[in-house]
Order: C-alpha cells, then sequence, then structure tokens
C-alpha cells in the first residue's frame, strides 16, 4: 500500500528557509560529500553527498513513485523544468500558473483540495510512496490525518528566524513513533512514523 511520507530539510531550530525564502543553509548537506548521486527529471543536477547520506538518497529514489507539493515550492523549484525527478508531481493551488500544464510535462495542478491531491498522487505511484515537499502542504496533510511518516533532514544549522516546517498544526500535542536515525555529513536523517489515533 502507497505511504503519504513528508520529506522536508530544516534547521536544528525548526526553519525550512530563512526569511528571505532562502534554503541554502538546509540543503548544504546535498553538497557535503564525494559520493555521486544524479538526480534526473527536467532539471537535472548531481549532489554529492557522504556515503550514509547517499544510501538514504538511494533509498528514497527507489521508494518514491510520486511527489505532492504546494504552489510556493512548485514556484520557487522552477516547475522543476517540467517533470519532478521523483516522478509525476501533482501541486496543490488555488490557481493554476499562466502557461500551464505544460505538453510532455509530468506536473499535474489540484485545485480541489489536499484530500484530493493525495488521492492523484497515490494513484499516480503505481503502489510506491508519496514524498511531500513544502511546509504548508505538509501541514495541511498533517491536519486531515494523511501523513504516515515524517522524514526529516536536520541540517547542522540554527537559522533563528524564517519559515517553521510545523507551524499550523491542528490536533497537537501529537505523538510519533520511533525514529529510524541516518548520521551524514552536515545532516542528521530522522524518518518518524506518525501514528494513528
Amino acid at each position: 500500500m502507497s505511504k503519504v511520507i513528508a520529506l522536508m530539510s530544516m534547521s536544528l531550530d525548526g526553519f525550512v528557509a530563512d526569511p528571505e525564502d532562502g534554503v541554502a543553509e538546509v540543503f548544504d548537506w546535498y553538497f557535503s560529500g564525494d559520493v555521486e548521486i544524479p538526480i534526473g527529471g527536467g532539471d537535472p543536477m548531481t549532489f554529492r553527498v557522504s556515503p550514509p547520506s547517499a544510501g538514504h538518497l538511494r533509498g528514497l529514489i527507489t521508494e518514491i513513485g510520486a511527489m505532492l507539493t504546494g504552489r510556493r515550492t512548485f514556484d520557487k523549484a522552477g516547475g522543476w523544468g517540467g517533470n519532478h525527478a521523483w516522478g509525476p508531481a501533482f501541486v496543490v493551488t488555488h490557481k493554476i500558473p499562466e502557461g500551464w500544464p505544460r505538453p510532455d510535462s509530468t506536473v499535474h495542478f489540484i485545485t480541489d483540495g489536499i484530500e484530493s491531491a493525495v488521492t492523484r498522487a497515490k494513484a499516480a505511484a503505481g503502489g510506491k510512496s508519496v514524498g511531500v515537499h513544502g511546509a504548508d502542504t505538509i501541514q495541511q496533510c498533517l491536519n486531515a490525518g494523511l501523513l504516515d511518516e515524517i522524514h526529516v533532514d536536520l541540517a547542522a544549522v540554527l537559522l533563528g528566524s524564517g519559515i517553521r516546517l510545523f507551524d499550523r498544526l491542528a490536533g497537537t500535542p501529537m505523538v510519533l513513533g520511533n525514529p529510524k536515525v541516518i548520521q551524514g555529513i552536515g545532516v542528521t536523517h530522522v524518518r518518524y512514523p506518525v501514528l494513528k489515533k
């Protein structure tokens, strides 16, 4: 059965971006080692990570069949060149951006809510998991009881301010299961199961 997994890099003090929406510090670990991990898609790149982080990323690449994200993440990523590297991408938005959808693109826009977006992403994932990007989208999934796991790449940095990952949660306190932990260079990968009530 397809799982819905939050995937975010975050500073130790809980921020996924600085006050100007910059993410360089929380993503430095993608370039902290010698193991090359090529990432395809419409805007290909190569990460250079530590061996433990490489194993972690390879596992995610194999596990994820579709991505779910919000409009802000889509805009910041330039629409991933029309094709997200980890499978079809479903963007939750109130308004489809001008010039989209594009021919031969695997980016889809969902305007009728988070539940519909999760349903569509699961169908497209072909039995694999759905990754969720973006603080607001992750919060919506948590509040709707749609997340199965929270995976945080905890970067070795304190930002002090910016955009928080867990800012507007309903139904707290929310108890999570025991984490799986992988230590990389400049990052600790922590994966918590979300316990269903």
